[in-house]
């Protein structure tokens, strides 16, 4: 289940996730200290995403369980993203809110191409990406100075035309 996020109201939730240093492994920056942290970090980045940046739920007024976004790169260029309280990962909450993102980007948004720039060494994402269909398309090395030094990233991409597996 996906609704529109609500930093103030999502917020505490989340922390599970963004105040976890191993959940925030492979983020620009460190797990945050307090719930309020969060929330600040959730406004900023909600800011130009408000519609379309999701809360995952595990159902229609349930607890929430992570975030996803698409983030614009152009005017048919989406970058997507997804984290995930480790109480929900492997149960196919990643999957199929992935699955609807993706679908409404290309059927409602007129996505030409989406991608996910992920950390090399993320193999969870990376599998994750891949059993979506996406495609991976290069290495950036050295792209990022994160809290645990310099990073590289992994392009994975997904075309319109490309095949989507479980797709709705």
């Amino acid at each position: 289940m996906l609704r529109l996020l609500n930093p103030e109201r999502d917020g505490p939730a989340l922390h599970a996730i963004f105040g976890d240093e191993e959940c925030c492994t492979y983020l620009a920056g460190p797990a945050t200290r307090s719930v309020a942290e969060t929330v600040s970090l959730l406004k900023k980045w909600n800011e130009g995403t408000e519609e379309t940046t999701w809360a995952i739920l595990d159902s229609e007024n349930g607890e929430v369980l992570g975030r996803a976004t698409l983030i614009p790169q152009g005017r048919d260029v989406w970058e997507i993203g997804i984290m995930l309280c480790p109480a929900a990962q492997g149960r196919g909450f990643a999957t199929k809110a992935l699955s609807e993102i993706i679908d409404y980007a290309f059927d409602n948004l007129g996505a030409r191409r989406i991608f996910a720039d992920v950390d090399d060494e993320n193999a969870a994402s990376i599998r994750l990406f891949e059993r979506l269909g996406f495609q991976r398309e290069g290495l950036l090395r050295a792209n990022w100075k994160t809290h645990i030094g310099v990073r590289d990233s992994l392009i994975l991409g997904l075309v319109s035309t490309d095949p989507r597996p479980g797709r709705n």
